[in-house]
């Protein structure tokens, strides 16, 4: 057999106490920050679409996304 494909055994490996904690996670709902959001219909340019689809692949990420944080941004700005 491989030596990669053989399988350890922890059997005799002293362990010392173990201390049960209680569960301390929030439950998935609440590790999402859910944002009031409204569909839209809007029409760009192709430059720009082009310009967040090249960015949104090098940092792995949606350019839907970009955008809105764009318009989210300038709008919290100047809604001061």
């Amino acid at each position: 057999m491989k030596k990669y494909l053989k399988k350890k055994k922890y059997e005799n490996v002293p362990r010392g106490k173990i201390k049960i904690i209680p569960d301390f996670l929030p439950p998935p709902e609440e590790l999402v920050m859910k944002e009031e959001t409204v569909k839209v219909t809007l029409s760009l340019s192709k430059a720009s679409v082009d310009y967040f689809k090249q960015l949104a692949e090098k940092k792995h990420t949606h350019y839907q996304k970009m955008i809105r944080i764009l318009l989210d941004k300038y709008a919290s700005h100047y809604h001061r």
